[in-house]
């Protein structure tokens, strides 16, 4: 029913910059909040960043000033302008959206995950 794509992820340096995009599609009614998750080997996932319907944004501690995520709400997409890069952002990161597709209940729905790896 929905279809969580992302795309962008890749062997970057320290101090360089990516930029993550995530593709919503599928017979969708609605969509909420919007955010980014990121998970490393041998730890827990964690949220990076999400965007509301509204566009106001949050972000962890670790990569405030470094990330920015906005959406695009006509074309059901959400990006995350990564800057600054440093190796312990190397992780899998995932698109999850709080939507509601047509004729069923709101629900999470998440992509496969793209790989960011940082080299030092």
């Amino acid at each position: 029913q929905v279809q969580v794509v992302e795309s962008g992820g890749g062997l970057v340096q320290a101090g360089g910059s990516l930029k993550l995009s995530c593709a919503v599609s599928g017979r969708i009614s609605q969509i909420n909040n919007m955010a980014w998750y990121r998970q490393a080997p041998g730890k827990q996932r964690e949220l990076v960043a999400d965007i509301t319907s509204g566009g106001a944004t949050n972000y962890v501690d670790s990569v405030k000033g470094r990330f920015t995520i906005t959406r695009d709400n006509a074309k059901n997409t959400v990006s995350l302008q990564m800057n600054s890069l440093k190796p312990e952002d190397t992780s899998v990161y995932f698109c999850m959206v709080i939507c509601q597709p047509i004729d069923m209940l709101w629900g999470d729905y998440w992509g496969q995950g793209t790989q960011v790896t940082v080299s030092s």
